[in-house]
């Protein structure tokens, strides 16, 4: 708590915050979903006739029907059961140093909403964390919600599809036709017009996949409880994505592009100095990307790492996942083995029935033979890259801690030191977000820089958020600028609520170079 910065934290008890009606609406009809989940996983036990699996399930049923109703009639927070890992004595530990400052004890209504948020899902996760039967452990109750919604992203997924396809087949028959011709520019590091042309085409098409990694952060589920399928298919897709783009109210994607590409011009050429063999340059260059959603969205991270890797300017791309189910539709590290499946067989993932049995997904349209090709092209190409070591997964326990990445530096330093190898670190969504801020009620014009604190200049970390605004903690903006989105109709007006940054309308992308 003392690491964490100083203005003031959002509170559940703030009538005017999101944090209000998040404790009120969003978590009971999340933990009903886990409920609904584990009770269907129970029946399809029935015919196994697992009868010790059979009665945990319904214990841990009980325990989410318990925690329904402590968060619904604004009970104390209780300890979290011990499931072996150290981090569960940091939650207690703070949650007794918090009921020591609460009058009548810290209750769901009027807490700290990132600490209580938090504190939701690891309790959630103890309770399978302490499961005795292998049915139960490590079980995802979020997983078929996950897939479900990835499934319904089908539209979006083949229009990616094929325009990565159309982009790796460009960059690499520009990159064998470049083998062929001589060098452009003076082999000093000046540039001639064409290379100059060359960049800026680049830099236009490095900024076009990364807002489409942006974007791929609408369908957050632990926020968009109440969309359909059809509301999903509509926040996704290209159209949608131009349509976005005026929405984009800080975006320093160009500034992330300059240095990536500025060291990969100084390792190309280092490396014709040296008359290295190796296509990689003298070094690595290392960008890592801490995920926020599974399915579509961890779908467009791996559209932005392989083409990170095609292009040059990354020959690494490091990925961090949450380590246990974590604000419904985080990604942990079988949900990246979930999307592969799928891809692995695209007829069968988009033409079959959905997991409710039923309709929607059986009455899609066949896939074609074109774009059946096309994912498995993705496929191919992000096995290769996982199976050569260029595309890594790398959980960590704090990533699911309960502060803010204020206390990174000093409660997981071999973070930061990790972190520190990276050209560029690339935090997605709006929990990243949050934690990066120390979800502190910081004025709309605080710089970003000054936001991050210990994460900011001088930290030997290079920071890029892509963040769609879907809480109430936002920095960075022009003078005026959340004055005139308060102002707009559903922005919150005059009631004190910024209820323009609760949607999803919004986003930032914002840059803090703590390597220079």
């Amino acid at each position: 708590m003392d690491l964490d910065p100083p203005p003031p934290k959002y509170q559940t008890s703030d009538p005017t915050s999101f944090a209000h009606k998040s404790a009120r609406e969003r978590w009971p009809a999340i933990i009903t979903g886990a409920i609904d989940d584990v009770a269907r996983t129970v029946s399809s036990l029935l015919d196994a006739d697992d009868k010790d699996a059979i009665e945990e399930g319904k214990r841990i049923v009980s325990s989410l029907a318990s925690l329904k109703y402590e968060v619904q009639h604004n009970r104390a927070l209780g300890e979290i059961d011990d499931d072996g890992h150290a981090d569960v004595k940091l939650y207690n530990d703070e949650l007794a140093a918090r009921d020591k400052l609460a009058r009548d004890g810290v209750k769901w209504h009027d807490v700290e909403w990132l600490y209580s948020e938090c504190y939701l899902y690891r309790r959630i996760g103890a309770f399978f964390g302490t499961a005795k039967t292998a049915a139960w452990r490590g079980y995802d109750p979020f997983a078929r919600q996950k897939m479900d919604t990835f499934r319904s992203s089908r539209n979006a997924v083949l229009e990616l599809a094929a325009r990565y396809r159309e982009i790796m087949t460009q960059i690499r028959t520009t990159e064998d036709q470049h083998r062929l011709l001589p060098k452009s520019g003076s082999g000093n590091g000046d540039t001639g017009a064409d290379d100059e042309a060359e960049i800026e085409a680049e830099k236009t098409l490095f900024v076009e996949m990364a807002e489409i990694c942006l974007w791929g952060n609408a369908t957050d589920l632990s926020l968009l409880t109440s969309l359909t399928y059809e509301d999903i298919q509509k926040l996704q897709g290209s159209q949608a994505r131009r349509e976005s783009e005026k929405n984009v109210i800080v975006n320093d994607l160009r500034k992330a592009f300059e240095v990536l590409k500025k060291k990969s011009v100084e390792q190309q050429q280092q490396h014709q100095q040296s008359n290295n063999s190796s296509t990689s340059g003298t070094g690595g260059r290392r960008v890592d990307i801490v995920l926020d959603n599974a399915g579509f969205e961890l779908f467009v991270d791996l559209v932005l790492a392989g083409y990170l890797i095609a292009v040059g300017l990354a020959t690494e791309v490091v990925l961090h996942p949450k380590s246990i189910p974590w604000f419904v539709s985080d990604v942990v590290p079988g949900d990246f083995a979930a999307l592969l499946d799928a891809m692995r067989d695209p007829v069968s993932f988009y033409e079959s029935k959905d997991s409710e049995g039923g309709g929607e997904a059986s009455s899609t349209p066949t896939l074609t033979q074109s774009q059946e090709s096309d994912v498995k092209f993705l496929f191919d190409d992000w096995k290769n890259l996982h199976e050569e070591g260029k595309l890594i997964l790398r959980p960590n326990r704090f990533w699911t801690h309960a502060g803010s990445f204020w206390r990174m530096p000093t409660i997981a330093p071999e973070v930061v030191e990790d972190l520190k190898e990276s050209e560029l670190v690339v935090f997605k969504g709006d929990l990243n977000y949050r934690k990066l801020t120390g979800d502190a009620a910081w004025p709309a014009t605080t710089p970003f820089t000054t936001a991050i604190g210990p994460l900011g200049p001088g930290s030997g970390l290079r920071v890029l958020a892509l963040r769609t605004c879907k809480a109430d903690v936002v920095v960075g903006l022009p003078e005026g600028k959340d004055e005139e989105l308060r102002a707009m109709e559903g922005g919150g007006g005059d009631s004190g609520a910024r209820k323009w940054a609760w949607s999803g309308k919004w986003a930032v992308v914002q840059f803090s170079d703590g390597k220079a």
